[in-house]
C-alpha cells in the first residue's frame, strides 16, 4: 500500500497550493492593470464620441484612479473581516461590470458613473494580492514571489490595451468593452474558486516599537521625501499618458498604432523595473533617480518633434525610464522605516502616488486646453526634473540606512 503526501512549502502551504495562490494573484494583477491602462486606449474614442476637451478627459482618468487610490485602505480593511477571497473576488467582479456600465449605458454621465466602479473594484487589487503573495511565500522567497507579482501587472498593461486596439477593428466600441469586462466576471469566479485558504498573518507584538535606535520610524523625515520623489514621479507618469495618445494622433497614428504604441511604453516599463533593480543595486538608489529622471524628461521633450515611426521607436526607452524610477522607489520603503511599519508604510506609499497619478490627469488637462498639447509636455518634462533636489535632501536618511 502506498500513501501518496502532499509535501509542505515553507511558508505552510503545499506546492499545488502555492501555484494557486500565486496564480490568482498574478493574474489578478494582470487583469487590474489591464483594466487601468485600458483606459488610454479609450480617451480619443470618447473624446470623439461626447466632445470632450482635455480637462474633461483628464477628470475621467481621475475618477477612475481616484476611487482605485481611495479605496485600497478600505478594502484591506474589509479582507481583514471578511477574508481576502471575497472582497478579491468582489473587487475584481466590479471592475469587469465598470467596463460593461460603460459599453451599454450612454451619455456621459453613465461613463463617470462606470468608471467610479471600475476604479472601485480595482481598489481591491494591490492590498489584497500583494498580501496574498507575500502570506504564500514565506520568508527570502517572497521576495521573487512579489517582483513576479509586480511583472504580471505589466504584463497586463501590454496586453489588454493592444487586445482592446485589436477589438475596435472589428467592434463597435461598446460592445468591445463589455466583452472585455465580461472577462473580470469570469475572472471573479476563478478568485473564489482557485484561491486556497492562507495561512494568518503574522500580528506583531505590542513591545515592538515603532522606531528603531537609528531614528527609522515611520514619522521619521527620509520617509516623507520618498514619498514626496513617489508622487512627483506618478503624477508626471501619468499625466504624460494621458496625452501620448493625442500626440501620436497628431502624427498622424491610427487606432491600432496608438495601442502598438502604448504596449512599446508597457513593455519598456517592464524591462525597467527589472533593468532599473539591477543598476539600482549597483550604483545607488540616488544615481538611479537621476539617471531615470533625466532619461523620462528627455525622451518626453525628443517625442514632440520626431516624426511617427522616429517616435515609436523611441516609445521603449522612454518606458524604461519611466517605470524604473517607481521600482527604486518602491523598493527603498523598507529602508526608512521600522519592520513593525512596512505594511502601513506601504499601504501609504501606495496610496499615495496612486492617488497623485489620478489627480494629476484633471489637473494637466486643464493646462491642456489653455496652452496645447506641446506645451503641457513640456511643462511635465520639466516637472519630472523637480524630483532631483528632493533626492539629494533624502540621500542623508538613505546612508544611515544602508
Amino acid at each position: 500500500m502506498t500513501v501518496t503526501t502532499h509535501r509542505a512549502a515553507p511558508g505552510g502551504l503545499s506546492k499545488a497550493d502555492e501555484r494557486r495562490a500565486a496564480g490568482v494573484a498574478f493574474g489578478a494583477h494582470a487583469l487590474h492593470d489591464g483594466y487601468t491602462d485600458l483606459i488610454y486606449v479609450m480617451l480619443p474614442i470618447w473624446q470623439a464620441e461626447f466632445g470632450l476637451g482635455f480637462a474633461a478627459l483628464g477628470l475621467l482618468k481621475t475618477v477612475f484612479s481616484g476611487a482605485l487610490a481611495g479605496f485600497q485602505l478600505p478594502a484591506g480593511m474589509l479582507a481583514e473581516r471578511f477574508g481576502a477571497p471575497i472582497v478579491l473576488a468582489l473587487g475584481t467582479a466590479l471592475a469587469g461590470l465598470g467596463y460593461c456600465l460603460a459599453g451599454a449605458g450612454s451619455g456621459i454621465a453613465i461613463l463617470l458613473a462606470a468608471l467610479f466602479v471600475g476604479g472601485l473594484g480595482a481598489s481591491t487589487q494591490h492590498p489584497l494580492a500583494s498580501s496574498i503573495v507575500a502570506r504564500a511565500f514565506a520568508g527570502p522567497r517572497s521576495l521573487k514571489a512579489l517582483g513576479t507579482y509586480n511583472f504580471f501587472g505589466d504584463i497586463g498593461k501590454m496586453t489588454l490595451p493592444a487586445a482592446a486596439s485589436l477589438l475596435l477593428v472589428v467592434l463597435p466600441w461598446r460592445q468591445a468593452l463589455i466583452l472585455l469586462g465580461s472577462f473580470g466576471v469570469l475572472a471573479a469566479v476563478a478568485v473564489s474558486l482557485f484561491l486556497p485558504r492562507l495561512p494568518a498573518a503574522a500580528v506583531a507584538p505590542p513591545s515592538v516599537k515603532t522606531a528603531a535606535p537609528g531614528g527609522r520610524g515611520l514619522r521619521h523625515y527620509g520617509f516623507p521625501l520618498l514619498l514626496a520623489i513617489g508622487v512627483i514621479d506618478s503624477a508626471t507618469r501619468m499625466a504624460f499618458l494621458t496625452f501620448l495618445p493625442f500626440v501620436l494622433t497628431a502624427k498622424g497614428a491610427s487606432l491600432p498604432t496608438v495601442g502598438l504604441a502604448l504596449t512599446l511604453v508597457f513593455a519598456g516599463g517592464a524591462a525597467g523595473k527589472l533593468i532599473c533593480a539591477f543598476i539600482g543595486a549597483r550604483i545607488g538608489t540616488i544615481a538611479t533617480v537621476w539617471l531615470t529622471e533625466i532619461v523620462t524628461a528627455a525622451g518626453i521633450v525628443a517625442l514632440l518633434p520626431l516624426p511617427l515611426d522616429a517616435a515609436m521607436l523611441l516609445l521603449p526607452v522612454v518606458g524604461v525610464a519611466l517605470n524604473g524610477t517607481s521600482s527604486v522607489l518602491y523598493g527603498s520603503v523598507p529602508d526608512l522605516v521600522t519592520p513593525a511599519r512596512h505594511s502601513r508604510a506601504f499601504g501609504i506609499f501606495y496610496t499615495g502616488t496612486i492617488g497623485a497619478g489620478a489627480v494629476s490627469p484633471a489637473l494637466y488637462g486643464l493646462l491642456g486646453d489653455a496652452v496645447g498639447v506641446a506645451a503641457t509636455l513640456t511643462v511635465i518634462a520639466g516637472a519630472v526634473l523637480l524630483t532631483l533636489p528632493v533626492t539629494l535632501a533624502l540621500r542623508p536618511a538613505l546612508a544611515r540606512s544602508a
